[in-house]
């Protein structure tokens, strides 16, 4: 299967399981609140779920709480910048509809500082592989946060034995997926 066939046949799967999205992002959330490489973390990259991505709401509200410093990434051009997350009041609807921290950037010299990262995406296989959206925003990105662990997020249909990729691509240190008897 192609990457574009691929992506319309998790789209198609979306469409068939999102009653399960809300308990499967729970569960995500609770497995990443739960880990050690969260407990560890000072700096940590999440995202703003779009409606058909795990939404990561109670670590953005859990992250700030435990005072970890919370980024996001934004659209901007062809790219994605990194800026610090304050609070839902303090985000705006950027590319995409995707609500995105309004204040500064975080500076592309301190991305050695970030710890953990959280990575959705649109498939995910057991070597870490993941397949995109198709506009390479993260794959531009994960290069350079060369020290942070990355964590592919995904629903159990996301997760299959193995996708296409290329020798660019940055496979993720983890994955995690909720248990699909839920």
């Amino acid at each position: 299967m192609t990457k574009k066939e691929l992506r319309q046949s998790v789209r198609l799967w979306k469409t068939e399981h999102k009653e399960q999205f809300r308990a499967w992002s729970l569960e995500i959330c609770r497995r990443v609140a739960d880990s050690a490489e969260w407990k560890q973390a000072k700096n940590v990259l999440l995202y703003y779920a779009l409606p058909d991505e795990p939404c990561l709401q109670m670590l953005l509200d859990e992250g700030l709480r435990l005072q970890k410093r919370i980024l996001l990434p934004v659209v901007v051009g062809d790219d994605l910048i990194l800026k610090e997350y304050q609070g839902t009041a303090s985000l705006c609807e950027g590319a995409f509809h995707i609500l995105e921290p309004a204040g500064e950037i975080f500076p592309e010299a301190h991305y050695d500082e970030i710890d953990l990262v959280l990575v959705p995406g649109m498939a995910f296989d057991m070597s870490g592989h993941r397949l995109g959206r198709g506009r390479g925003y993260y794959d531009r990105l994960l290069p350079r946060l060369s020290r942070a662990r990355k964590l592919g997020i995904c629903f159990p249909f996301q997760y299959l034995d193995c996708i296409p990729h290329e020798s660019h691509d940055v496979p993720m240190d983890g994955l995690i997926v909720p248990n699909e008897k839920l």
